[in-house]
């Protein structure tokens, strides 16, 4: 069984910002820093952030759902803006899942304006088991780059 799951919200800054934090490393980085409820740990294991990066995400204590997991970035492509990372170990494939795929678009809406797309696609051995996937982890992660990002604005708007 495959299923997908998809979330879109609207961004108050131009494509081009929300790509440079959300199609690098900055986004795991703000994520490990800003989402101590969700992640104890956001680790780089191989890479720079380009494809074939690799990090390590390992979830707090207490929250249900997997201990840890390692992903691997698939697809960055700085023309489209899609950010794609595959779990190649542990987490959801644990739980019996064959694959779990994020992918991360940012849509150009308006010259200050931009949507990020988070779509998972995902497959299971068993129909009871997709019942684990939820699209709010990585929606609560989109808003969270949302409140950085608008922060900075008006950070730099205030100079």
């Amino acid at each position: 069984m495959s299923g997908q799951l998809e979330h879109e919200l609207e961004l108050n800054v131009p494509a081009s910002e929300a790509w440079d934090l959300i199609g690098t490393l900055g986004i795991a980085k703000l994520v490990g820093e800003e989402m101590p409820e969700l992640f104890q740990k956001v680790e780089v294991v191989e890479g720079d952030g380009g494809v074939g990066t690799i990090l390590k995400l390992t979830f707090t204590p207490g929250i249900p759902g997997p201990a840890s997991y390692k992903e691997k970035f698939t697809i960055v492509d700085n023309e489209k803006l899609i950010k794609e990372t595959e779990v190649i170990e542990g987490g959801y494939l644990d739980f019996g899942l064959t694959l779990f795929r994020v992918r991360l678009q940012v849509i150009e809406k308006g010259k200050e304006s931009s949507i990020v797309k988070s779509t998972i696609e995902y497959e299971v051995k068993e129909a009871a088991n997709a019942s684990l996937v939820s699209i709010q982890p990585l929606a609560n992660i989109v808003q969270v780059a949302k409140n950085y990002l608008g922060r900075n604005k008006a950070a730099k708007e205030a100079k």
